[in-house]
C-alpha cells in the first residue's frame, strides 16, 4: 500500500499531484463527454443546432433522426396470369406532426414506378400508432416489367387536409410465386 499524501509523494510527480488531489476543483482537470459520442458537453447544457441551450434531458429528436413507424406488406407475383398481389398489412409505431391533427385519417399510396406508373390507394383509417389495413391490390403486369422497378408506398394523411407523413419502398428484382413479406421503415417524405 503507497500512501498517496503529498508529503510522501517522491518530488518528480509533483506535476500530477493535483490529479489526486480532491480538494481542487474537478472540471480543471477533466472533460465531459456524452454517453452516446466522443464529444466533449457541458454539464449541464449544449447549445442545439439552433443556437439555444437546452438540457440534456428535454432534446428531442426531430427530422431525419425522428422514428416514424414501419409499414408491414406482402407480395406475391403469380406467372400463369402475370399478376403481381399486394396486401397492405399494417403500420406499427406510426408516429406524425402534432401539425397534421390529433386524429388525422390515414391512408398508403403506392406507386409502382414503371415509365408509366401504376398507382392504387388503401382506404382512409383513423390515426393511432398500429393501423390495420389487410388490403391487397392486384396488377397484371409482366414478372420483366416488375423486376426493374420499385415499388413505393407513401403514408398519407386524408383529413384535415392530404399531407404525406412518410415513404418506405422496397425493389421488387426479387418477386417470385412464394408470397414474401416485408416490414420497410417509414422515412420523412422526399422534397
Amino acid at each position: 500500500v503507497s500512501d498517496l499524501r503529498p508529503s510522501a509523494l517522491p518530488v518528480s510527480l509533483d506535476v500530477s499531484r493535483s490529479m489526486f488531489d480532491l480538494r481542487s476543483p474537478p472540471h480543471r482537470f477533466m472533460k465531459r463527454y456524452d454517453s452516446v459520442s466522443s464529444v466533449p458537453s457541458s454539464t449541464s447544457s449544449r447549445k442545439d443546432s439552433q443556437g439555444s441551450n437546452r438540457s440534456l434531458d428535454t432534446i428531442t429528436l426531430s427530422g431525419d433522426e425522428r422514428d416514424f413507424g414501419r409499414l408491414n406488406v406482402k407480395l406475391c407475383y403469380v406467372s400463369s396470369v402475370e399478376q403481381i398481389w399486394i396486401t397492405v398489412l399494417h403500420c406499427k409505431d406510426l408516429s406524425w406532426p402534432s401539425s397534421y391533427g390529433e386524429n388525422p385519417r390515414i391512408c398508403v399510396k403506392g406507386i409502382l414506378t414503371l415509365p408509366k406508373p401504376v398507382y392504387f390507394k388503401s382506404s382512409a383509417k383513423e390515426a393511432c400508432s398500429d393501423i390495420e389495413f389487410m388490403e391487397t391490390f392486384v396488377f397484371a403486369i409482366k414478372l420483366q416489367s416488375l423486376q426493374a422497378v420499385r415499388l413505393v408506398f407513401k403514408i398519407q394523411t386524408q383529413t384535415p387536409r392530404k399531407k404525406t407523413i412518410g415513404e418506405c419502398s422496397l425493389a421488387l428484382r426479387e418477386l417470385s410465386s412464394q408470397e414474401s413479406s416485408h416490414w420497410l421503415d417509414i422515412s420523412p417524405p422526399s422534397k
